[in-house]
């Protein structure tokens, strides 16, 4: 496990404090620059020092997998993708020579991790599919590769309770399991 550092401006905050930040930093990434994916992923990134790159990594998770919306939810993946930094299995604990069971237990690790986040979005929203999520707030599904269709959506999206808090709660799980798991250290 990689330790988190929490960014100069933010540290002596409280775990609360904490908390609530990055929750306004997803809501805000999603109003202002799309991407559940990223925007939640970029939260954190403010927050905490996580690579540029995995960012960028975070760009077309979002919609339920480019622009479909038939997969997870993004901020799903964006929070699991950020997860996957601190515990996820180095390059060096993978082999293309044999099985080795050390390395399978640092895989098996970083799934009780994200399976953490995944559990919370199943008890907050009974889904983590983003089209049964859209269909949960909205009554209907988006087409996010229509460009009317996502106009649309914008009109209607930013209900705190809709998307951009989804993505909110969802920056703001990641946090709190960091804390919880020891990542961060206040």
């Amino acid at each position: 496990m990689i330790k988190a550092e929490i960014r100069q401006k933010y540290r002596g905050l409280s775990r609360q404090e904490l908390l609530d930040k990055a929750y306004e930093l997803g809501w805000n990434y999603l109003k202002n620059s799309d991407s559940c994916s990223q925007s939640t992923v970029a939260a954190l990134h403010e927050l905490l020092n996580i690579d540029d790159v995995v960012v960028k990594v975070a760009t077309s998770s979002f919609g339920g997998q480019a622009l479909q919306g038939l997969g997870a939810c993004g901020s799903l993946i964006g929070g699991t993708i950020a997860l996957d930094y601190y515990f996820g299995r180095p390059l060096e604990n993978l082999s293309d020579k044999e099985i080795i069971q050390a390395n399978l237990d640092v895989l098996a690790n970083a799934c009780k991790v994200a399976q953490l986040l995944y559990d919370k979005y199943v008890k907050e929203y009974g889904t983590v599919i983003c089209v049964q999520m859209q269909r949960q707030f909205f009554g209907r599904i988006y087409c996010f590769a229509d460009p009317e269709e996502v106009e649309k959506f914008c009109k209607i999206a930013g209900n705190e309770e809709k998307c951009w808090g989804v993505v909110g709660k969802a920056t703001c799980w990641v946090m709190e399991i960091l804390l919880d798991k020891g990542a961060i250290q206040l």
